[in-house]
Order: C-alpha cells, then sequence, then structure tokens
C-alpha cells in the first residue's frame, strides 16, 4: 500500500487524487466521486495497456465510458453493466475480467433533472447540459434518455504492438449513422483544467434500448427525452506502472478536441 496515495491536487472545487491498482481496489464507493483508470495524456502516448478492470471499475460505478485493452471499442456503463461498441458497430456486453486503459464512472445520483418535450440539435442538448451544470468547473456525470435521430457515433479498431500514436488511430476510425433510435447518452463534462487526465468538455457516448447499437457521439438530434445529471466533487485516478499523472490542465485542448471529434468545444 505504499504508493497506495500518490498525490493530492485542488483544480477549482475538483479534489484529484491519484492511486495504484492496490489502492483502487480498496477505494470506498460512495456518491459524487468520479473514479478512472488511466489518463487521456496516457492514451495520445499510445499507452493501450492498462492494468485496472472492467470489474473493478464497476466496483466504483454504475455509469460511465471509456474503452478496452489496445482499444477494442468504446465502452458505455449503463445500470452497472458494461457494454461495448466495437468498430463495425456491434454491441456486445464486457466481462469484468476484460483490462482498460481508459476508464471513468461514477455512482450515478441525479442532482438536477430537466424534461424535454421538443426536439434539439447537438449544440442544443449541450446548451442544455451547460444550463443545469452548477458552473464550468464542475464535473458532471451525464445521462439523457430519450428518442434520437441522425446520430453520428465512431469506434476504433483494436490495435495491435508496436502501438501508434492515437492521432494515427483516429484518422482511421469508423463513422456511421443511426437513422433513429431509442435509447441513451452516457458520459461527462471536465472542466479545461482536467486536461491531459481527463477529456476537457463533453465526452459522450450511445448505447441504444435494445442494444444493437452504439458508440462515440460526433453528433446527435433529440426528439424528446430526459436529462438526468450528477455532480462528483472529486476524481480519483488509478495509474498503470508507467503512467504518471502529470500536469493537469498542461495539455493542448485542441489536441484532445480533434482526437475526440469535438468540434464543438473549438
Amino acid at each position: 500500500m505504499a504508493r497506495d496515495i500518490i498525490d493530492d491536487r485542488l483544480i477549482g472545487a475538483l479534489h484529484l487524487r491519484s492511486l495504484t491498482r492496490q489502492g483502487l481496489e480498496h477505494d470506498p464507493v460512495r456518491e459524487h466521486l468520479a473514479v478512472q483508470a488511466g489518463t487521456i495524456d496516457a492514451l495520445l502516448a499510445a499507452n493501450y495497456v492498462g492494468d485496472a478492470t472492467i470489474g473493478d471499475v464497476l466496483r466504483m460505478g454504475d455509469l460511465g465510458i471509456g474503452t478496452v485493452q489496445r482499444l477494442g471499442g468504446e465502452l458505455v456503463i449503463l445500470d452497472g453493466a458494461a457494454w461495448l461498441a466495437a468498430a463495425d458497430g456491434h454491441v456486445h456486453p464486457v466481462d469484468d475480467d476484460t483490462l482498460t486503459p481508459f476508464a471513468v464512472a461514477c455512482r450515478f445520483t441525479p442532482d438536477v433533472l430537466h424534461e424535454q418535450p421538443s426536439p434539439l440539435d447537438y449544440p442544443g442538448i449541450l446548451a442544455t447540459l451547460d444550463a443545469m451544470a452548477p458552473s464550468a468547473a464542475t464535473v458532471v456525470g451525464i445521462r439523457l434518455d430519450g428518442r434520437f435521430r441522425d446520430l453520428r457515433l465512431r469506434s476504433v479498431r483494436e490495435q495491435a504492438p508496436p502501438f501508434v500514436p492515437l492521432t494515427e488511430v483516429v484518422a482511421h476510425q469508423t463513422e456511421w449513422t443511426v437513422a433513429a433510435a431509442t435509447g441513451t447518452l452516457v458520459g461527462f463534462r471536465f472542466p479545461d483544467g482536467t486536461s491531459g487526465v481527463e477529456v476537457p468538455g463533453y465526452h459522450l457516448h450511445f448505447l441504444s434500448e435494445d442494444r444493437s447499437a452504439g458508440g462515440h457521439v460526433l453528433s446527435a438530434e433529440l426528439t424528446d427525452g430526459t436529462f438526468a445529471m450528477t455532480v462528483c466533487d472529486e476524481l480519483h485516478v488509478e495509474l498503470p506502472a508507467g503512467v504518471a499523472l502529470g500536469t493537469p490542465g498542461a495539455t493542448d485542448r485542441a489536441t484532445i478536441a480533434s482526437v475526440e471529434g469535438q468540434h464543438a468545444l473549438d
């Protein structure tokens, strides 16, 4: 347990703590805590091998997003179950012992709710979430259940060593459009000061109600639905051996946005 707690940092109202795998195993489960395996900086540097399992993440949270070992698809955690949207668009459940180099989850207890009876385009969805969030410096977990149309989704293919940088991986990502689906947008909004540790701004994945479609969300239109949000005041990050926490906020946000397809953040 000597490396259980590596350091503590304060980013605005967010308390950031880094852990080893052993520390994560002993971390207490509680509300308003986001737990993460790996960092976005590590992914940018082609560190696609983690030591935390999906079971580790599910013990700490029942809603989340991420990927699996070697970037084998887009991970969605919803209602305590993990699903993976592969590069061919197919969705399948994920075993608890599957390793992950990057995933973030929380115990979802809605602090804010909003019923949306009329259509919204993607900028309108993000604007509604902005209006619901307490402040721009707040980490929020997001769940949007509803009917959607023109969902533009993406996923990436599993990588093999020697690993290439993430910018090259996403240059060959698979994109597709789902004309209409009932399901859930799942994800987080992190403040600018967490860039490098996390994806600043919005990072959303989709999972259809019938589990036939899913992926990283590039854009979507909402027909009608229910917005729910939970506020997280702590972020605990599990770091595999050889991966450093780095300096939160130091990574170029434009680089992260380019690999995440977050044109709305420009």
